[in-house]
């Protein structure tokens, strides 16, 4: 179904929730029109042909943007692919993702591989998709070309990351990488973890999360990021730092921005959802690097976004199949680290927030307008005329229980499996169209999302301006 408005009696424009009118042509905002007085009731005047009239109780937001997570296609389309991704991502409320440029074989290192992954994309797309590229020894120079073919950014690792073929980077590697990209003006964006700090953490083979937890310290998080601050300071590159898990960071995050060092923080909804002590032993989906850890530094991660320290929130959504999961179980050490959470993290968020009196409006601006302004999305993240019509329709009742088998995911393994929210997504709108489904993932159709292209893209035509939004 196309739009040509929609009306509701909470609509978020300005940070505000308040009756409103929001007019569509040709997949955008055209209009929005605060309702007062007797227009106040959206009921009144009658609703024309194209018009959606929501129930009072639904709450209009823009769409959620997630600029990190793993698709894993082509190469591990086992795990996760284009396809399951992003019907999960309409499903979960989000209608822009940015696909990480690992776990999929080929990694996404220079252009070729970009390409690859963008013809195993198409036509399988629910929702608008990026792409990231990816640092690794000696690709230095395939940094600035795939900037040109409209990837986001570039992401590195400090150790391994988990697969051979997305080696990590040394110090000298990234001072290398961020100086050429400060260059251009790109984003490199950092596993910040420290790499001797692991290999000397004790790592015995143990299906308790407690001796996981001590395998990743917190110590590890502080050193890399630390570590990266020279760099950063010193070729003006700017720095996203992923999914921080370690509160403890945040003096030193605070420091750094005080200074005007040009960090972004993101953390993730399982950081935020969790407590370590409740995790049970031998539960593998709960496994994630960094770990998710305990009940204080989740309280402390809340603190720093209320605070303005972390900037957004993400999924890192990592699946795998459930071989890999439960790989030398019930050892934790081998199993496969990542959290499937991409269609549930939104709502987690936002019940997890009303337990601590924050309103959706904060939600949003942690989940929407953050990661499009840091992506450089100019046409996502906010409902306002020029924008895309991106909205998300939330109903804060609840209650609503988690069922992972029901999750459109491509492997039913996900550390929110039962857990009990508070309010549901109800409804998804891309660039106008409402994408069909009603929480069931067969109904939501593939074909519609397209793909998003970078700043730094260089149209076929020649150097003009890329079209604003990063639609191609």
């Amino acid at each position: 179904m196309q739009l040509r408005s929609v009306r509701a009696r909470q609509v978020l424009l300005d940070g505000q929730l308040v009756p409103a009118e929001i007019t569509i042509a040709g997949g955008r905002i055209a209009a929005v029109t605060r309702l007062s007085g007797p227009d106040r009731d959206p009921q009144v005047p009658a609703a024309g042909p194209g018009t959606l009239v929501l129930p009072p109780a639904v709450v209009v937001l823009p769409g959620n943007v997630d600029t990190h997570v793993h698709i894993n296609e082509p190469g591990r389309s086992t795990w996760e692919g284009f396809a399951s991704a992003t019907t999960a991502a309409a499903l979960g409320g989000v209608t822009s993702v940015l696909d990480m440029p690992l776990n999929s074989i080929p990694a996404t290192v220079d252009v070729p591989s970009l390409r690859i992954k963008q013809a195993a994309a198409r036509g399988k797309l629910r929702v608008d998709t990026g792409f990231w590229g990816g640092v690794v020894p000696g690709n230095t120079a395939r940094l600035r070309p795939r900037w040109e073919s409209g990837v986001f950014g570039f992401k590195c690792f400090l150790l391994p990351s988990g697969v051979d073929e997305f080696p990590p980077l040394d110090a000298a590697g990234l001072r290398e990488a961020m100086r050429e990209v400060a260059g251009f003006g790109g984003l490199v964006i950092v596993h910040a973890e420290d790499a001797r700090t692991i290999a000397a953490a004790p790592a015995r083979p143990s299906p308790a999360y407690a001796d996981f937890l001590l395998s990743r310290p917190e110590v590890a998080e502080l050193a890399a990021i630390r570590d990266l601050l020279d760099p950063t300071r010193q070729t003006g590159a700017r720095t996203p730092i992923l999914h921080l898990s370690s509160a403890r960071a945040l003096d030193l995050i605070a420091a750094a921005k005080a200074e005007g060092l040009p960090l972004t923080v993101e953390t993730c909804p399982h950081y935020l959802c969790f407590d370590a002590a409740a995790i049970p032993d031998g539960a593998p989906e709960f496994k994630c690097c960094p770990p998710i850890r305990d009940a204080g530094n989740r309280e402390a991660l809340w603190q720093g976004l209320a605070e303005g320290l972390i900037d957004c929130v993400v999924s890192d959504h990592s699946p795998s199949t459930v071989q890999e999961k439960y790989r030398g179980a019930p050892d934790l050490q081998q199993a496969w680290g990542g959290i499937s959470g991409l269609q549930v993290g939104f709502t987690a968020v936002a019940s997890q927030a009303r337990g601590r009196g924050i309103g959706l409006e904060q939600v949003s601006r942690w989940m929407s307008a953050a990661p499009a302004e840091f992506a450089g999305l100019a046409a996502k993240g906010a409902i306002a005329a020029g924008r895309d019509a991106d909205l998300v329709f939330y109903d804060p009742s609840g209650p609503v229980t988690v069922s992972a088998a029901q999750l459109a995911h491509r492997n039913p393994l996900s550390a929110y499996d039962g857990m009990q929210l508070e309010g549901a997504v109800v409804g998804t709108v891309l660039r106008g169209m409402v994408l069909p489904g009603g929480g069931t993932p067969a109904g939501v159709a593939p074909g519609h999302g397209r793909f998003l292209t970078g700043p730094g893209q260089v149209p076929a035509g020649g150097m003009a301006a890329a079209a604003a939004g990063g639609r191609c």
